[in-house]
C-alpha cells in the first residue's frame, strides 16, 4: 500500500541516535553508526522523530510500504520503556540536560557543568540552538581525566566538544569550520594535553577558525600529564 512514511538522509545523519530514542514504536535503529528505518511496519508516519533530529536528516515521503502494524508497534513500545537509549549514551539528547540533586555526601562544586549533548565532535550537529551565542570549549578527551577541576574551571559557561586527533581517523577542521560558519559562536577555548599528538587538535581548531572566515577569539589551555595547567 502507498502511505506516508519517514525518510532518513544518510549524508546528513550524524549518528547521534536521538531519532531512534524518540521513536516510541522502535521503527528506527542504529546500524553502522547511522540511523536506519528498520521496521517500516512500525512507522506510523506521525514524525515524533523529526523534531529530535538536530541535523535535519529526517523528512516525510509518500511511497509503497507495509501497512502500519498497530499491535506490533504497541508491543515494541512497551518493550522499549525499560531499555537504554539506542545509541548507548545515557540521557542522550540535544536539549539542556536535567540536573540531579547533589548528594549530601558529595561536595556541591563536584556537580556536572555539562549543558548539552552530544559532546563528541564527530557526533555533534553542525547547527544547533545550543551553539547560538556560545563560548565553545574544544577539548582533547584526556584533559577531563587529567585535570581535576575540568568541569568547574573549563566547562562552566561553555558548550563543549571533545575528541582525540590521534585515535579518530578524521580531520576535525572541516566539521569545526562548518560549526563556526553556521552558528553565532562567540569564542573558542582549546583544552589540550602537553603531549605532541594533542597539537593536532589545536591545529584543527586554528584552521577551522580561518576557514570559517570569522574573527573568533581563540585561547589555548595546555594541561600537563600530572594534572596542572601549564599555559593558558
Amino acid at each position: 500500500m502507498k502511505r506516508r512514511i519517514i525518510k532518513i538522509d544518510e549524508e546528513k545523519c550524524t549518528g547521534c541516535g536521538l531519532c531512534a530514542a524518540a521513536c516510541h514504536e522502535g521503527a528506527i535503529g542504529m546500524e553502522g553508526g547511522k540511523a536506519r528505518l528498520l521496521r517500516e511496519e512500525h512507522c506510523d508516519g506521525l514524525g515524533d522523530c523529526l523534531p529530535a533530529c538536530p541535523a535535519g536528516a529526517i523528512s516525510f515521503e509518500e511511497r509503497e510500504a507495509p501497512a502500519y502494524d498497530h499491535k506490533g508497534a504497541a508491543a515494541a513500545k512497551t518493550a522499549r520503556t525499560s531499555a537504554p537509549p539506542p545509541c548507548g549514551c545515557p540521557g542522550s539528547r540535544s536539549e539542556t540536560l536535567r540536573r540531579e540533586p547533589v548528594s549530601s555526601s558529595v561536595r556541591a562544586d563536584a556537580g556536572s557543568e555539562l549543558t548539552q549533548w552530544p559532546v563528541q565532535i564527530r557526533l555533534a550537529p553542525t547547527a544547533a540552538p545550543f551553539f547560538s551565542g556560545a563560548d565553545l570549549l574544544v577539548a582533547a578527551d584526556c584533559t577531563a581525566y587529567a585535570y581535576g577541576a575540568f568541569h568547574q574551571h573549563l566547562i562552566r559557561g561553555r558548550v563543549v566538544l571533545i575528541g582525540c586527533p590521534k585515535l579518530d581517523a578524521a580531520d576535525y577542521a572541516e566539521k569545526l569550520a562548518e560549526i563556526f560558519a553556521r552558528n553565532d559562536v562567540r569564542s573558542v577555548t582549546v583544552a589540550r594535553m602537553e603531549v605532541p599528538c594533542c597539537g593536532g587538535l589545536e591545529n584543527a581548531v586554528r584552521r577551522a577558525v580561518e576557514a570559517s572566515g570569522k574573527a573568533l577569539p581563540c585561547r589555548v589551555v595546555v594541561i600537563s600529564t600530572d594534572g596542572r595547567i601549564v599555559s593558558g
